[in-house]
C-alpha cells in the first residue's frame, strides 16, 4: 500500500466497525499514541517499539510510541509527537498528520487517542533506554490483513473482553496496540 493508496482510503465520511474497548467508569486519562507509518515511496511500514524490559507495566509488550498529555502539551497531536522525539527521536518535522482514529479506553485507565502520521525514512530512531527497548518495522499490509490477527476471549466479572494478537515473525503485538491496529483495518477496509 502507497501512501496515496491509504489516504484515498483512509478520507471518508462512512463510520467503520470499532473494536470494543474496556468500559470505563469514569473519563480516563487522557493519552495520545503516534502510528508511524514510514513512508517508503512504494510501501508503508508501521514502526513499533518494544518497552524496555526493566519497566513496572507492560515491560517488553510492542507498543506504539506515546504516552500521557502533559499540561504542557496543545492536544493530542502534540502529546503523540512529543513523545516519539523522547522515545526513539523521531523529529516533529519528519511527521506528517493525516488524522486520528477512535479513542481506546484501556484497563488500565487511559483513553487513548491514535495519531496517525506518514514518516520520513530519513532519520536514525535514537533509543530512550529508560522506555524503549527496541524500534523495529512491520509492513502496513501484514498489519492491516485481518487475516493475521487472532482474537482470545477473556472473562471479567459477567462480561466478556477480546483480546487481539498479531503475530510477526518473533514478536506478537497484543492488546491495546493489536486493537488499534485492527480499528485502523476497519477504517482503511471495512
Amino acid at each position: 500500500m502507497t501512501r496515496f493508496e491509504f489516504i484515498s482510503q483512509f478520507q471518508h465520511i462512512r463510520q467503520p466497525k470499532i473494536e470494543p474497548d474496556f468500559p470505563l467508569r469514569k473519563t480516563g486519562r487522557p493519552a495520545a499514541v503516534l502510528i508511524p507509518l514510514v513512508d517508503y515511496g512504494d510501501k508503508l511500514n508501521v514502526l513499533l517499539t518494544e518497552r524496555a524490559h526493566h519497566l513496572k507495566h507492560h515491560p517488553g509488550q510492542i507498543s506504539f510510541p506515546g504516552g500521557a498529555v502533559d499540561k504542557t502539551d496543545k492536544g493530542y497531536f502534540d502529546a503523540a509527537l512529543r513523545e516519539a522525539d523522547e522515545e526513539i527521536g523521531l523529529p516533529p518535522q519528519n511527521v506528517d498528520i493525516v488524522g486520528m482514529l477512535p479513542r481506546y479506553r484501556t484497563i488500565s485507565g487511559y483513553e487513548i487517542a491514535p495519531v496517525v502520521g506518514f514518516v520520513n525514512p530519513n532519520f536514525t530512531p535514537v533509543i530512550d533506554k529508560n522506555e524503549v527497548e527496541s524500534a523495529f518495522e512491520v509492513p502496513l499490509n501484514h498489519l492491516l490483513n485481518r487475516k493475521n490477527h487472532l482474537i482470545h476471549t477473556t472473562h471479567r466479572g459477567n462480561q466478556s473482553f477480546p483480546i487481539y494478537f498479531i503475530p510477526y515473525k518473533e514478536r506478537m503485538i497484543w492488546g491495546a496496540t493489536a486493537a488499534m491496529l485492527r480499528n485502523l483495518s476497519h477504517h482503511i477496509h471495512p
